[in-house]
């Protein structure tokens, strides 16, 4: 069988219908490790389908993970404000999917198909090159070989230092559930939830999204998402009383999978926090819901609760040894419009807080300059005013909105667009970066839950992309994407960079990552070349190695 073959870089988005334009890639350089990813895009030239298979030669066999990359629906590719650094603007089918299929591969006469492998590279390994060899054969008959190919791979002999970033891609347990159709925290639930946990933490993930009430996010004024409150409370005798067993058990179900910190649900609705997230408690047996979009944030009833609720959970997480490991909300995005009852939210709750650490994501300064959020998170977009006041440990995040000059990754958009941000987190010392949406399986403000094979886009309101980046696969197993994966390569970046601080010094590094840029780097200005981002990683390993002869 004629077949046309290359090994491309992970930064390649491989259509069916186009034929890929950059050059075969032979050699690439990694640190101990770290996650080596590439591409065998391969396009059968004649006939109708047939089965391939993939067989892997090399010392890293048991270290290699492979995946047919798979194609899926965008009806809403980028709004059209978007700028036009995208691949494609229009509706059809976009490679995103990462089907762990164990080296299977289906082929159709005259479509491109890609082959995506993921090397994981021991920590202990000897500096050295390595070669990767890939035989594609006949599922049918494993001694007719259809296409072979092979990379060398050099190990840098120094190991890629820990990530010190704090990331968080909001964990929507609701969604588990309602997909696999399983009680909440059910014991099914729970296993399902380890497995996702485990996915996250592997590509970077550090802190989790813990819906201490069920967080009050992405839902209609007087609509509802499923109940997934892990705290027990219960109405008594005119008091309050708290169950934290569930909190407990999420927790400690975190922390082993990887998790170090924890991002407590926000304490009241989004975008203004005028109301309270719904809340269950049982009174004389039964359990109902006590607040909701029904009751004002300012209500006496509600800021009595809260605060006794806050008063319980610092005392239980203390006693756990974890309140230093957690983070507060008080509502998500609020506009300056809603300054004044974002001020009233937090003035609720000031005074239990204030030995705790508060954030939210927002994007006017005013909330910053008037101390109402001492953790402010800009988007990539509106950061400037930030960096210009040059407010202490700060964060950043991205969403829908932010396709116009900055990184984000949605599916249309090319992969460098989404690698480049862990450059720019590096050059600007960020502490933090957030982004809502690990697994949000539903349409727009929760409408209709949807299966993400199919939908992408949040029901045509959200670039597809944005929402998740994570499918559900079988057995309670998550299936990752393209950019789940280029995303965290941009996390490697980063510690790479700080791995060269470490030998040369902050200033000599910043100054050698502008030289290669050729200008200031920003988060709006910045190379858009897939090519510069694989030279310059290969220069900085370089770098990285000389000055471990040096030492």
């Amino acid at each position: 069988m004629k077949i046309d073959h290359r090994i491309l870089s992970s930064l390649e988005k491989v259509f069916p219908d186009e034929t890929p334009a950059c050059k075969n890639l032979k050699t690439i350089s990694v640190l101990q490790g770290e996650l080596l990813q590439f591409q065998w895009a391969i396009c059968s030239c004649e006939g109708n389908r047939v089965e391939s298979c993939i067989r892997v030669d090399s010392i890293f066999k048991d270290n290699i993970s492979l995946y047919e990359v798979g194609c899926v629906p965008s009806m809403l590719p980028a709004y059209a404000e978007s700028d036009n650094d995208f691949l494609r603007r229009s509706p059809g089918m976009y490679p995103d999917v990462l089907r762990p299929t164990g080296g299977t591969m289906s082929l159709v006469g005259g479509q491109w198909r890609s082959a995506w492998v993921e090397v994981a590279i021991p920590s202990n390994l000897c500096a050295g090159n390595y070669g990767i060899r890939l035989t594609l054969f006949s599922a049918q008959n494993p001694d007719e070989v259809w296409a072979e190919a092979e990379i060398t791979v050099e190990v840098i002999g120094v190991t890629l230092p820990e990530q010190k970033l704090i990331y968080t891609n909001w964990f929507h347990c609701d969604c588990l559930a309602l997909r696999y159709q399983v009680p909440v925290f059910s014991d099914e639930h729970w296993e399902i939830i380890r497995n996702y946990i485990k996915n996250a933490v592997r590509y970077g993930a550090n802190m989790l999204l813990t819906p201490v009430f069920t967080p009050p996010l992405d839902t209609e004024v007087g609509g509802e998402r499923p109940t997934v409150q892990l705290v027990g409370i219960t109405w008594e005798e005119g008091k309050y009383h708290f169950d934290f067993v569930q909190l407990k058990r999420f927790m400690d179900l975190a922390w082993d999978c990887g998790i170090r910190y924890y991002e407590i649900s926000h304490l009241f609705t989004q975008w203004g926090a005028q109301h309270a997230p719904k809340i269950v408690i049982k009174e004389n047996g039964q359990e109902k819901k006590r607040f909701g979009w029904y009751t004002d944030a300012r209500s006496q009833e509600y800021v009595s609760f809260i605060n006794c609720f806050l008063l319980a959970l610092k005392e239980h997480l203390k006693k756990e040894g974890r309140l230093d490991q957690c983070w507060f909300h008080i509502s998500d995005e609020p506009s300056v419009a809603a300054l004044e009852s974002y001020r009233c939210a937090r003035d609720s709750v000031r005074d239990i807080l204030r030995d705790c650490r508060t954030m939210d994501a927002l994007s006017d300064i005013a909330f910053y300059k008037e101390g109402l959020v001492p953790h402010p998170i800009p988007s990539t977009d509106h950061i400037d005013a930030f960096l210009e006041a040059n407010i202490p440990h700060l964060w950043t995040y991205y969403c829908c909105g932010q396709t116009v000059d900055v990184s984000n990754r949605m599916m249309a958009m090319p992969s460098v667009r989404n690698r480049i941000l862990g450059w720019q987190l590096y050059r600007y010392q960020i502490e933090g970066f957030l982004q809502w949406g690990y697994n949000f399986w539903f349409t727009f403000l929760s409408r209709e839950f949807i299966d993400p094979y199919a939908v992408t886009d949040a029901g045509e309101m959200f670039p597809s992309g944005d929402a998740f980046i994570v499918y559900p696969g079988e057995n309670g197993q998550p299936v990752s994407s393209i950019r789940q994966k280029v995303f965290y390569e941009s996390l490697q970046d980063m510690r790479a960079l700080q791995l060269l601080e470490t030998q040369i010094g902050r200033e000599a590094t910043v100054a050698w990552l502008e030289q290669e840029c050729g200008s200031p780097l920003t988060f709006r200005q910045y190379p858009r070349e897939a090519e510069w981002i694989l030279q310059t990683r290969e220069k900085l390993n370089r770098k990285i190695a000389e000055n471990i002869v040096l030492k």
